[in-house]
């Protein structure tokens, strides 16, 4: 995964009103820098982790993540 620099749209410094969805599947290990990356570049968007049943614990990271994180938030799904 990848974070690139993007200006926010007008009114929204920092991200504010902005969700960023990122699908997963096996990302425990890029999962955390991808977060940081997120804060970096939009300190106030919303990020929806959305785990297709990672059987590397994924899912279980970005639940850890979302309980420090209040604008953190995940879907687990059952499958891809």
């Amino acid at each position: 995964m990848t974070v690139r620099q993007v200006e926010p749209p007008l009114g929204s410094p920092g991200g504010a009103g902005l969700l960023v969805v990122t699908p997963t599947y096996n990302e425990r290990d890029n999962l955390s820098a991808f977060v940081a990356g997120i804060r970096e570049v939009l300190p106030l968007a919303e990020l929806l982790i959305v785990d297709d049943a990672s059987p590397d614990g994924t899912g279980e990271l970005a639940d850890r993540i979302a309980a420090r994180d209040a604008r953190v938030h995940c879907l687990h799904r059952a499958g891809k």
